[in-house]
């Protein structure tokens, strides 16, 4: 093979040099820049250029799990990274760089725990072993599950007596003052809502129900049943008529004739009969306007000063009234000392009246406390009365007609015992439908929607 003829060509200029090839040399280099930073396969191991496969294809495959993947994943270091590793194996030309240490911020507890030298350290150290001891006792008497037999659950034991200083007699402290203290010294005490120490409700957890509910009733309880739902539903039925009264029959009636002439008659109202007559109205305020005199809206005020008899006059009046009034008030006075029993009866009356609006209130309040709670949103209602009719009533359990339901009763007691919050049932909520439209790129040139939706229902009816 004979090799290709160099071209002789001046290289007198700097454009000339250019047209040499050293194609050849910039391989050689970059081989040699190569092997100083990966390293020659004469210098390499076996094991790094050579790899035993040990695990058979079917193990292979029961390993690459989407578990095991990710864990494997979570193993190898970020592909971000990787630009900051150093695969190179050329030596620094830099051999002594100056290398700073950084201040380390705060305290030192490493240093502190393992060489102490000052007095604190050695205390720090004391107080730590005390801390740590207590929580190995503590986790010793968790992990063996023993309960404290010696404590008494039921008893309201004060926390003021374990904690000395507290409890005084003269009752400097106040209890708010005294779970601060006991916070702050590291033994807080959780305070907890009045409701769990008494009853929200005197509702009983099982009310048996009416007698007339039974299959086989008595008339009297039969009747009674009744008559009760009969009432309840009598009260509805007012409430219901009030309502209408006060909204619906508050306002008149119209025929759709009248209403129609009504709204004709107000849409065309200022474009008849009403602009003649504020024409008309215009000329004439216009010409009585020219024939009065200019006067303004808001006339200036003239500064007229009283005389000095007339203000003497108004001061001698003034004397007059106040003169009058504290003869009225002694008058009064005089009146009431003469009326002193009167006077008495009614203060006591008056306090009478206001013991006895005391009490109720206090009544109300106290019916109040034991109510069912608004726990939530709506307000608890009581439940219907569950009643059979007279024809519906039969002699046997087997042909009688069930009414009540037992999960809905117990449902509806924990809700009046303040155990659930009152709710409604909500049906099935529907999605809303989404308008979806395709994209210009999927469409296809020159079909439409139309004819595709047209298309679809010719293939439905087809099949």
């Amino acid at each position: 093979m004979s090799l290709p003829k160099r071209k002789r060509v001046s290289k007198k200029n700097k454009s000339a040099w250019r047209k040499t090839d050293i194609k050849d040399v910039e391989d050689f280099l970059e081989d040699k820049l190569r092997d100083e930073r990966i390293g020659t396969f004469s210098e390499k191991q076996n094991e790094d250029i050579f790899h035993i496969d040990v695990i058979a294809t079917e193990s292979k495959r029961k390993l690459n799990t989407e578990k095991q993947k990710r864990k494997l994943n979570a193993i190898k270091p970020m592909k971000s990274w990787k630009g900051l590793e150093n695969y190179s194996k050329v030596e620094d030309p830099i051999v002594k760089r100056n290398t700073v240490k950084q201040k380390k911020c705060g305290r030192d507890i490493e240093k502190e725990v393992c060489n102490p030298i000052r007095s604190r350290h050695f205390k720090a150290n004391q107080d730590r072993a005390k801390y740590y001891e207590k929580v190995e006792e503590r986790l010793k008497k968790k992990a063996s599950g023993i309960p404290d037999i010696n404590k008494d659950i039921w008893t309201d034991a004060d926390f003021r007596d374990n904690i000395p200083g507290l409890k005084d007699e003269k009752g400097w402290i106040s209890r708010d003052l005294s779970l601060y203290i006991a916070k702050n010294i590291g033994k807080p005490i959780i305070k907890v809502h009045d409701s769990i120490r008494h009853r929200t409700t005197k509702a009983k957890n099982f009310e048996p129900p009416h007698p007339g509910i039974s299959y086989n009733p008595s008339l009297e309880d039969h009747q009674k049943l009744i008559l009760k739902v009969v009432e309840k539903e009598e009260n509805i039925i007012k409430g219901e008529k009030h309502l209408e009264r006060v909204t619906t029959r508050m306002f008149k009636k119209v025929t759709p004739e009248e209403k129609e002439a009504f709204y004709m008659r107000e849409m065309r109202s200022g474009f008849e009969d009403d602009d003649n007559e504020d024409t008309d109205d215009d000329i004439k305020n216009f010409q009585s306007n020219e024939d009065s005199t200019y006067q303004t809206s808001n006339p200036p005020v003239e500064n007229k000063k009283k005389s000095k008899q007339a203000r003497s006059k108004e001061l001698k009046q003034k004397e007059l009234e106040k003169k009058t009034l504290e003869k009225k008030m002694k008058k009064k006075q005089t009146v009431d000392i003469n009326r002193i029993k009167s006077l008495k009866k009614e203060i006591s009356e008056e306090e009478e009246s206001l013991n006895a609006l005391k009490k109720k209130r206090k009544k109300t309040a106290l019916k109040k406390k034991y109510e069912t709670k608004r726990l939530g949103r709506l307000k608890f209602i009581e439940q219907d009365e569950d009643v059979n009719m007279p024809e519906d009533l039969a002699g046997s359990m087997c042909n009688i007609k069930q009414e009540s339901s037992l999960l809905i009763d117990r449902f509806k007691s924990f809700q009046k015992r303040n155990m659930l919050p009152v709710s409604v049932a909500v049906g099935k909520q529907k999605t809303p439908k989404v308008k979806r439209f395709p994209r210009s790129s999927h469409k296809d040139p020159g079909i439409s929607y139309q004819m595709l939706r047209e298309q679809r229902i010719v293939k439905k009816k087809v099949s």
